[in-house]
């Protein structure tokens, strides 16, 4: 199992929630993050004082599947938060030692399977 966690910018959420749903992986967990890298902060006047700001808002998605699934999350992501230009967010993966389903006790990759009618049934 592999956690795929990627930083990527606000507008590029939608369209890769959208497909991702439609692949069959409805589990995603999102936060809103601020972070640096290689992306300039924004610099603004506020009452007269100069100030800039290095931390820019990203929304980090991460996504716990069985290995070979991973290049399709992967491939996903790049294909639509990749604008070619800096601070397009970066994309990780991490092995997972184990996974465990809180409602009924089971473990490992079988509570990872992709639901292959997800976009169909409702929450």
């Amino acid at each position: 199992m592999k956690m795929v966690v990627a930083y990527i910018r606000h507008e590029a959420f939608e369209p890769i929630r959208t497909e991702l749903l439609d692949l069959g992986f409805p589990s995603l967990s999102i936060s809103e993050v601020k972070g640096s890298g290689r992306q300039k902060g924004i610099t603004e006047r506020y009452r007269g004082a100069e100030l800039t700001n290095y931390l820019r808002p990203k929304v980090k998605l991460e996504c716990v599947v069985s290995d070979t699934d991973v290049q399709t999350i992967v491939d996903t992501v790049l294909k639509h938060a990749r604008t070619g230009a800096v601070g397009d967010g970066k994309v990780f993966v991490m092995p997972v030692e184990e996974a465990y389903r809180v409602r009924t006790g089971e473990a490992g990759e079988e509570i990872l399977q992709a639901h292959p009618d997800a976009a169909t049934t409702t929450a």
